[in-house]
């Protein structure tokens, strides 16, 4: 089989060196991939928003199957796109996407179908905005509405930090903003869960905690991730059950009254209180860095999973082992603010990994046979082994390893599964 995936971070090649493995496969283009995809596949410089040559590309070299790694091009239609083609495209429609394209288009299903989650009010301007927040109660959560990469979400203490998020939100921080959101604070502990839909069936595919704050101890600004690990301390069967029963079957339903169906992953954030589990958003796609977490632990043939998706099969449990993931993101020096690019990353052919350790390459290009560089989020270390103290311990010696100069990453991730 002649596959295509879409995306050029840990995430896609993470997906790219998984579904690698498949004696079904025999070729893989990356648009546009990375330093680490030019490895295993071919990367093929066509910008992710240009869904004609992407189209064209594809028809061109036969690709049989096309995985949609990131957020926004499925919020902007490539499911639809391929539609009048033969092409399997693995992600959810324009429709369905806005699960993760809009946070009031969320919300407003959960209100309808009753999905636990936190109180909300939807302002349509500043003025609106402020008059509320000058008598409301805080802590509250202030989000752009749209797409932001994971940035656009304030929790705010007072309401000097709520009139600057309005302020940012409104300003244009993260683009056009119509609308804006407030949601009261929900009290208890995150954690990330995934499932793979086909239009009718879904199965489960893991759970993880990322950790999203620049700083140890999650402190500091708000990142796209700096680290995770899988399964998540929270899960059990009782909770999954609430999950499945309160929140996904309903938001499918809500699919389906829409005249569409769900195909593809559904991430599903969460905060769990006493056991409850209220929803915080829904992405669209796999998480980054979840997915560098969660697909080490797979034990089947990806590939048979995304195409039985597809074909709306997928009616197998999804097999996981039991054995424990983390995931460190090593950062450019100044990341999330301001920091250099095509850096050099001297010595990664020296890092030798043990089996169940890998690097997933993030922010790199390759130049003239030279990695460098090229994203805040540079390269992903992964290991799997029984405990997590153990993972965590081998990761932080193949990037001491490494040594690279200039970035930085965080060593506590995990604090809350491993009490040294």
């Amino acid at each position: 089989m002649i596959v295509g995936i879409i995306g050029s971070g840990g995430r896609e090649h993470a997906i790219c060196s998984k579904i690698k493995e498949s004696a079904k496969i025999s070729k893989i283009y990356c648009i546009p991939g990375n330093a680490g995809t030019s490895k295993i596949a071919s990367n093929v410089e066509i910008k992710i928003e240009d869904f004609k040559s992407i189209k064209n590309f594809c028809l061109e070299n036969k690709i049989e199957l096309l995985i949609v790694g990131p957020e926004q091009p499925l919020v902007n239609g490539i499911v639809d796109y391929f539609i009048d083609t033969k092409i399997k495209v693995f992600g959810p429609n324009k429709i369905a996407s806005q699960l993760e394209g809009s946070k009031i288009f969320t919300k407003k299903i959960c209100s309808k179908y009753k999905i636990p989650t936190s109180n909300f009010k939807i302002f349509e301007n500043i003025n609106d905005a402020k008059k509320f927040l000058s008598s409301a109660k805080f802590p509250l959560v202030i989000k752009s509405d749209g797409l932001a990469a994971g940035k656009g979400v304030y929790i705010c203490k007072n309401i000097e930090e709520g009139i600057t998020a309005a302020n940012e939100i409104f300003g244009g921080k993260f683009g056009v903003a119509e609308n804006l959101l407030v949601e009261e604070f929900l009290e208890g502990e995150e954690m990330s869960y995934f499932v793979i839909c086909d239009g009718e069936n879904y199965q489960f595919i893991g759970t993880a905690q990322d950790h999203k704050r620049v700083g140890e101890g999650d402190k500091g600004k708000n990142t796209g991730g700096m680290g995770c690990y899988s399964p998540s301390r929270l899960f059990n069967s009782q909770l999954a059950e609430k999950i499945n029963s309160e929140i996904i079957n309903p938001t499918l339903s809500a699919i389906k009254d829409l005249g569409t169906t769900y195909r593809g992953f559904l991430y599903v954030g969460l905060m769990i209180k006493d056991n409850k589990p209220y929803l915080v958003e829904f992405n669209v796609r796999m998480g980054d860095p979840e997915c560098q977490t969660i697909l080490p632990l797979l034990e089947d043939d990806l590939i048979e999973i995304f195409v039985n998706c597809c074909l709306g099969k997928l009616k197998n449990k999804i097999r996981l082992n039991h054995k424990k993931s983390i995931c460190i993101v090593l950062c450019s020096k100044g990341y999330p603010d301001e920091y250099k690019k095509n850096i050099p990353i001297l010595g990664l052919d020296t890092v030798s990994l043990k089996e169940d350790e890998y690097i997933f390459h993030a922010g790199t290009k390759l130049e003239n046979n030279e990695i460098l560089a090229s994203g805040g989020r540079v390269l992903n270390f992964v290991s799997v082994s029984e405990n997590f103290y153990n993972s965590r311990k081998d990761i932080i010696k193949l990037i001491d390893k490494l040594n690279w100069k200039n970035g930085f990453f965080r060593k506590d991730i995990g604090y809350k599964v491993i009490d040294v």
